[in-house]
This record gives C-alpha cells, structure tokens and sequence, in this order.
C-alpha cells in the first residue's frame, strides 16, 4: 500500500481552485510560551529575508543532510510570519505532499511560510517516518540507526527560525498518513514549539502523552479510508478508531461534550485554557486530502473518492491562526 500512496503523490495532477469552508475557533493555546529566547527574538527587528516562492534546502540535522522544501508568501521585509510544517504520508516525498496538499496558495494568501521536511527510511520511491514505538507499514520494525524524527522536526523549526523571519509563537504541524501520526506525537513531545496540530487521515493519541498542557487539535479523516480505516482496526500501527483518537485529546485537554458544527465537524470545546479539539468526518472519502488537488482515476480507485465538501488547507488555517504559545 506504501507503494500505492507514493505512485499516488507522484502524479498528482494539481488544478487551480478550492473549495471554501469555515472552521471553529479558539481564543488561545494552553503550552506556554518556555522558549524566552525566541518571544524575545520576535520583539527585535527581523534580519532576516527571503524571496517568495520555493526553495529546496538540505540542512545537517544530528550529523545527517536531510531535505526539507520551504515555501515563503509575498511578504513585507522583516515581518515575522507563521510556520506551518507539513509532513507528508508514508512511501512519500517533500516534493509530493506540495504537490498532494497544495498548501502553497492557501500560504500566498494569508501569509504564512509552509515547510514539507522529508523522512529517512526508505519505501519505495520515497520516505517512512519513525514515530516513536510504532511499526511501519505492513508491519516492518524500524530499522537500527534511524533518525529520531521528532528530535529531527523539533530541531528544523530552530533551523528555519534562524533562517527565515518566523514567529516562534506561531509555529503548527500537519501532516497526512504517516506524518499526520508524527504530528500528533510532536506535541506529545514538544508542546512549547507547536501551538495547535491538524492531523490529515492519520489522527492518533499516543500513549503515554508526555506533555500536562492542552493543545488545540483538528483533524479530517474519510469514512471510507482504506488504509488507515475510520473505525480503526488496520495495520498494527492502526488499532483504535480516529473518533476515539478525537475523544482521547478531548480528555487530555479537559473539554466538554462534543457538539455538532458544519460540514459534519464535531467540536469539543470547554477545554482548558480556550484549547479546542475538532474532527471532520468526511462521508464517502478515502485515503485523501480534504479538497485538495485531482488525482488520476486509478488512484482514486485504490486510494478511494475524494471529496470537497471541506477544504482542509483553508480550514486548518482559520483553526491555526487562533492559537499562539503564550497566548489565553
């Protein structure tokens, strides 16, 4: 199936247009803003500058040369953006979740900088992920010498703030598949980098969770995914239902019952510290991107119907961009 996703994202045939949505809001995230150094840093004048557009970089990261595309908006000199990193699925590349996610207009229209890192061990004609205590897919071990990816992400937004003029208060992950499960254990791990997560077809709740503070999450996942499937009970790494991932962050973040919200979104709110924790369930879809670009028929037979019902590009980032570190 590795091998499926990554022909998938291979020839991704991106179209111009998305469908428009809402989201629902928080008022602020509940991790404070640890890291004095970089709130200090936002304060002074940003040195700085890069041109808009794409870059591919190959920075050394714990003594390896990793790869990472940097998208950067039209953007006034020395003003401080968001970051948003996006990690793409397993069997996958940086190249191919710009392409699959199409993130790069929604970050030329409400300016913010988006990252695609790319993972180390190989599949196919791409990447895995290593997320912490879980196999690969098809039930592969992680093999010996692999890169801790979370010390990996962690470090890159240290990286990308040195480089390019980043607000560290406004740093968030998503990720499809295989880095959406990478997203949902950074906050586990990092909570005073990542102010809010939007996991994509690949919510989890890792066990145990490390970090005491709320954190705002949103995630959209298809009812009829044939690869990480709604109800859960997949591949080893995929037991337990994305409702119930939802309702485990709910309970972390110690929000109230959930309530209905438009395009058939759930919404826990209540949460301590104004956090929220909100799933789309998208009738009918498979293994895809809420709204994002056309994929040839094949894949869509293998991979399952896309929908438009949310655009998850634009919804996520209405969700992001009412969360900061340090902010309530």
């Amino acid at each position: 199936m590795s091998a499926i996703i990554s022909a998938a994202v291979a020839v991704i045939a991106v179209v111009a247009g998305c469908a428009g949505s809402g989201s629902p809001t928080g008022t602020g995230h509940a991790a404070p803003h640890s890291a004095h150094a970089a709130r200090t840093a936002n304060h002074r004048v940003c040195a700085a500058s890069s041109a808009p557009g794409t870059t591919e970089l190959r920075p050394s990261i714990d003594g390896r040369t990793r790869v990472v595309r940097v998208h950067t908006p039209p953007h006034p000199h020395a003003t401080r953006m968001p970051l948003v990193l996006n990690l793409h699925g397993s069997g996958s590349t940086a190249i191919g979740q710009e392409a699959f996610s199409g993130m790069d207009a929604t970050a030329d229209a409400d300016g913010f900088v988006v990252a695609y890192p790319q993972a180390a061990i190989p599949d196919g004609r791409g990447d895995d992920w290593n997320v912490p205590g879980a196999l690969l897919v098809g039930g592969r071990k992680v093999p010996a010498g692999a890169t801790n990816d979370v010390r990996f992400v962690t470090s890159l937004v240290s990286y990308l703030e040195r480089s390019y003029c980043i607000d560290a208060a406004r740093v968030y992950a998503t990720g499809f598949s295989g880095g959406a499960r990478l997203a949902s254990q950074l906050v586990c791990n990092t909570s005073a980098v990542f102010a809010a997560i939007a996991p994509v077809s690949g919510l989890r709740y890792p066990t145990p969770c490390a970090t005491p503070m709320a954190v705002p999450v949103l995630s959209f996942h298809g009812t009829a995914d044939p690869v990480d499937p709604y109800n859960g009970h997949g591949q080893p790494y995929w037991t337990y239902s994305v409702a119930d991932a939802a309702r485990a962050w709910a309970r972390h973040d110690g929000c109230g019952p959930g309530r209905a919200v438009a395009h058939g979104g759930l919404a826990y709110g209540s949460c301590r510290a104004g956090a929220q924790v909100v799933l789309y369930t998208i009738p009918g879809e498979g293994h895809e991107w809420p709204g994002g670009p056309r994929m040839a028929r094949r894949l869509v037979a293998a991979l399952g119907p896309q929908s438009n019902l949310i655009d998850a590009d634009t919804t996520m980032w209405a969700f992001f961009s009412h969360y900061s570190l340090g902010r309530s």
